[in-house]
């Protein structure tokens, strides 16, 4: 785990009043302790024995995670899960969020894909209109499920194809590489979808599999992806190519041996638009701004890099030019008020 120190006072309230842009959350994973009890008792879902969970590596986060879901079951529990995750947020300076969902961890037990999307959708539609963010979703395939599964999945999304801006590759890495999701990134490229897949900390073949997204998938950002140090020749190819990375601090130092906040300044300072993100909040311990401040108590960090994180979110972010150039002037607006 991080065990950070506290960012000085000016350092810290200036990162917590940022507009900020989060690219890489779940929302199965933004599902509270307290929520988790309420959606079992309205269900009358019984609890999952493993309430307290101790995960020392990926794989052992994920058999805590996937059994929660089981208490998520009609389209008002999905509402309610994204709409907290979005007032939470909201609350935290996100002005833009692009947020996994995924409808195989449902599809599977039962649940259909319509309950899953529209009650997401419908959380999306109530606070874009309430609050001042923007959200979209990204459909995520479990790598650990077959390649005829997601591409079953992918057909099926096609019908809410106008709520889905992209499509990404979660769950566990190990004897599932990219290659094996090739023909279904290809089919969702030519519908019309953006690409983004995880390339998690410390996994198996890790700089393979950052080469197969790159290379073979052509994807548009990878989730994680500070393995790619491990290749001088991969760190130019993201960079030239504007290729995004989504880090997220707190998870890495508890699935691997650290933070990574080293391998994140030295990719930003290279000129690779990384970025801060907070992956699973309630499950390693906080939500965007905990992920930045950890990040601040662990690094040298210049108050103009931290503001380098959040144009990067935005500039890789998939959203209109419109909205974009928005966000960043919101930004820039954000930093000449502090300036002064």
């Amino acid at each position: 785990m991080i065990t950070p120190t506290e960012p000085d006072e000016a350092t810290a309230a200036f990162i917590a009043g940022m507009p900020k842009a989060e690219l890489h959350v779940h929302l199965e994973g933004t599902l509270e302790p307290v929520q988790r009890l309420e959606f079992a008792q309205r269900n009358a879902v019984a609890l999952p024995e493993n309430d307290v969970a101790v995960y020392t590596d990926l794989t052992s986060f994920l058999a805590s995670y996937y059994p929660n879901m089981a208490v998520l079951q009609t389209e008002r529990d999905f509402f309610d899960l994204a709409y907290a995750y979005l007032t939470k947020a909201t609350a935290q300076g996100v002005r833009h969020t692009e947020m996994f969902f995924d409808p195989q961890a449902h599809t599977s037990r039962g649940i259909p894909f319509s309950t899953v999307i529209t009650g997401y959708h419908d959380a999306v539609v109530r606070a874009e209109f309430e609050f001042d963010i923007s959200a979209q979703l990204i459909l995520c395939f479990l790598r650990d499920h077959s390649a005829e599964s997601a591409m079953d999945t992918l057909a099926e999304s096609l019908s809410y194809r106008h709520w889905i801006v992209g499509v990404g590759l979660d769950s566990d890495e190990r004897g599932n590489p990219p290659s094996k999701f090739a023909a279904v990134f290809a089919r969702a490229r030519a519908e019309g979808y953006l690409l983004t897949m995880h390339c998690d900390v410390d996994q198996p073949n890790s700089i393979e599999h950052i080469r197969q997204a790159i290379e073979d998938i052509g994807v548009d950002r990878i989730d994680h992806g500070t393995n790619i140090l491990e290749d001088p020749r991969l760190v130019a190819l993201a960079r030239d190519r504007g290729i995004g990375l989504t880090s997220c601090p707190l998870s890495n130092a508890v699935v691997s041996d650290g933070g990574k906040a080293p391998e994140i300044v030295e990719l930003l300072r290279a000129g690779v638009k990384i970025t801060v993100n907070s992956d699973d909040p309630p499950y390693f311990g906080g939500y965007l701004t905990e992920n930045l401040l950890a990040l601040a108590a662990t690094t040298d960090l210049t108050r103009d890099e931290f503001v380098r994180l959040q144009r990067n979110a935005f500039e890789i972010s998939w959203i209109s030019a419109v909205d974009r150039d928005a966000h960043l002037a919101r930004l820039d607006a954000y930093v000449a008020g502090w300036a002064r």
